[in-house]
């Protein structure tokens, strides 16, 4: 045994010094490389030898160095950068343990035993164990039997089953099983009736439920490959075939995006997703670069499902924070999902070994040539007409979350705009149900009836934002521009009311959480130190896109959890550690670790280091159109200069050369 240990040991150190050697200095902020996967390993493997411990990585990823010093590295280049640490988290013999590996040093300098309520994500191995599981469960097979149909045509999946009030819980899974005889389509004929949950500490099946036999929805019509569509067909695209790849109107410098007067800071994690960082916006009137924005993410994804019932009623979703939003990455298609003279970008995350994982083209970048007007006038009396096209870039990244695929946008635009965008499609979540006509339907089915035999069920989602905005330095303020009604006081003016703006500087916390409604205020982060020649505090706004509330009771324990949902809008006090707005630790978590528990301490806000968090949200209601695949739904928001310019930033934008057009009189 200890000469096994002493080899493991001497392998381990001889690959964190070749790593080392071979690594080139990265940005402080970049994503950790493959290699630094394998040295983490090594690392960590120094301190607990997988041949005596039961290890497994439930996540790796950059632990962020300090704001300041990263600020003070980029004021100062050639000067060293800080250290490259990793954040691990290890569920290591049924406990859960928090590392942090510093790489520079080659060493782990903190490591502390997790004692609280809830899990880390999940694994790919934790998610196939529990199936695996439940495809060995005797009372599974002889329902599978009992239902006439082939266990070698089944797929079955697995899911977090959440935490409903219990003192104590274990990590577990629920699994629901798909029959796929005659369809590729995985989601689409489940096989209803079934109750199955499995410890995946324990390694077994924990709950086996068997109600009823629901009739199997049909496989004819679920089919959504090209290859088997049939008459009558759809639309037919008959525009020119797309121009090779070539020149980019953008500059890729490691992973530093320079196009136009933005520049930025692209990485990716596995639990967000992608990460835009150091957002800064050339003005050309000062001549230099203007801090826009620090850090922007997904922090969590919250999807509930509305049917109540035994079987239904666990299906409430954190994709981030229980599962990886990064986890789910998938590669992109060249001119379907990215346009020509896309830039594609590989990307890499830590299986449960922390060997690293690549995914190619999972990522892209590319300008966006909308047919949309940047600014135009006509002035017919003297016969001028300025007009400027829209062109923006966009860096996108696409995320398989088992049915459902989100299109993940930021779009940057020469006006100083950032666009988040999310498109929603994919396949539906469905149920199976005895009815075939909605006039057999006589109970409640919390969702449409969108084939055969088959419910969509109706559901939420709500992204959540991390903003950290840092509008021309760290120094800023939340202010609440209210629209007010107001009488006409001069009796000899036959109007008889106005509206003007108040403000409203949020002082703490508490002051800067917003529900949008009908009639919102306006929502600016403005730095209090900075001013125009006109005096007006340089700032940006928070333009809202969809603002669907929760409709889950407050003290429903799914709705518990996801607290950070009960605002469209919060502001915090930049904090290091409140990265991810259901906690670190959200899998079977009780909601005591959240971004609304984070802002009962009240915390002042006014001219400090603030982040600003806004939840996406909107109800579905499936309808049969959302059926076999659905059409992308786009749902957004944008972040737009409010006084930060002097004047129009795209006034000297400079015209395209004008060619002759066909079908076009001039």
């Amino acid at each position: 045994m200890a000469s096994t240990l002493k080899t493991i040991l001497f392998f381990s150190i001889f690959t964190v010094f070749f790593l080392s050697r071979v690594s080139p200095k990265p940005h402080p902020l970049d994503s950790l490389t493959p290699s630094e996967f394998l040295l983490v390993r090594a690392i960590v493997n120094q301190s607990y030898p997988t041949f005596t411990h039961k290890l497994s990585f439930q996540y790796v990823g950059l632990e962020e160095p300090d704001k300041q010093v990263v600020k003070s590295w980029l004021s100062e280049p050639s000067s060293q950068p800080p250290p490259r640490q990793a954040l691990v988290i290890l569920r290591l013999n049924q406990q859960t343990r928090e590392l942090i590996v510093d790489l520079s040093i080659r060493s782990v300098v903190s490591d502390k035993l997790y004692s609280g309520f809830g899990y880390s994500t999940v694994t790919t191995e934790d998610q196939e164990a529990a199936v695996d599981l439940a495809l060995k469960h005797g009372p599974f097979l002889a329902s599978i039997r009992r239902r006439g149909i082939n266990i070698s045509e089944i797929a079955c999946f697995s899911q977090t089953i959440g935490w409903y009030g219990q003192m104590k819980t274990n990590r577990q899974l629920q699994v629901k099983c798909y029959y796929l005889d005659g369809t590729v389509n995985s989601y689409l004929r489940p096989i209803g009736g079934i109750t199955i949950v499995a410890d995946i500490e324990q390694m077994k099946i924990s709950k086996y439920v068997d109600r009823a036999v629901i009739p199997l929805p049909k496989a004819e019509g679920t089919d959504y490959r090209a290859s088997m569509i049939t008459l009558p067909f759809g639309p037919h695209f008959n525009a020119a075939p797309p121009k090779p790849p070539g020149q980019t109107g953008f500059k890729l410098d490691g992973n530093v995006v320079s196009w136009a007067n933005w520049k930025f800071h692209l990485a990716f994690d596995a639990r967000v997703g992608p990460v835009i960082s150091l957002a800064s916006i050339y003005d050309a009137e000062k001549k230099t670069y203007r801090q826009v924005m620090y850090r922007s993410y997904i922090s969590e994804l919250f999807v509930p499902y509305q049917d109540p019932t035994e079987g239904w009623y666990r299906t409430t979703i954190f994709d981030s924070g229980e599962y990886g939003l990064g986890n789910y990455v998938v590669p992109l298609e060249p001119l379907n999902d990215c346009p020509s003279g896309a830039v594609f970008v590989d990307v890499y995350y830590a299986a449960s070994d922390s060997k690293p994982v690549q995914v190619p083209d999972a990522m892209c970048i590319f300008e966006r040539h909308s047919g949309d007007v940047m600014w135009r006038h006509s002035d017919v009396k003297r016969e001028i007409t300025e007009t400027r096209p829209d062109i923006s870039i966009v860096v996108r990244m696409v995320a398989t979350a088992g049915n459902y695929d989100y299109i993940l946008d930021w779009e940057f635009k020469p006006s100083g705009s950032i666009k988040f965008l999310i498109g929603l499609t994919g396949v539906l979540q469905v149920k199976a149900v005895p009815y075939t006509n909605t006039d057999q339907i006589e109970e409640e089915v919390y969702g449409t009836l969108v084939a055969g035999n088959t419910i969509g069920v109706s559901h939420d989602h709500f992204l959540t934002y991390h903003l950290d905005l840092d509008i021309d330095g760290d120094a800023n303020s939340f202010v609440k521009t209210h629209l007010i009604r107001k009488r006409v006081k001069d009796e000899n003016i036959p109007r008889k009311s106005y509206w003007n703006v108040e403000h409203e500087i949020a002082k703490t916390e508490s002051d800067a959480k917003i529900q949008i409604g009908l009639n919102p205020p306006e929502l600016l982060v403005v730095n209090p130190n900075k001013e125009t020649k006109f005096g007006n505090n340089v700032g940006y706004r928070l333009v809202p896109g969809s603002t669907a509330r929760p409709l889950l009771a407050i003290d429903d324990f799914p709705q518990i959890r996801a607290a950070f949902t009960n605002n469209n809008v919060w502001v915090t006090p930049y904090n290091k550690s409140e990265k991810w707005a259901g906690g670190r630790f959200v899998d079977r978590s009780r909601g005591d670790d959240t971004l609304a528990v984070w802002t009962k301490k009240n915390r002042r806000i006014k001219n400090k280091d603030i982040v600003m968090w806004y939840t996406v949200g909107f109800h579905h209601v499936p309808c049969q159109e959302d059926f076999p695949v659905m059409p992308t739904l786009s749902v957004g928001f944008e972040l737009k200069p409010t006084n930060f310019f002097e004047y129009n930033p795209v006034l000297k934008t400079v015209p395209p050369q004008h060619l002759s057009w066909p079908n076009c009189t001039k």
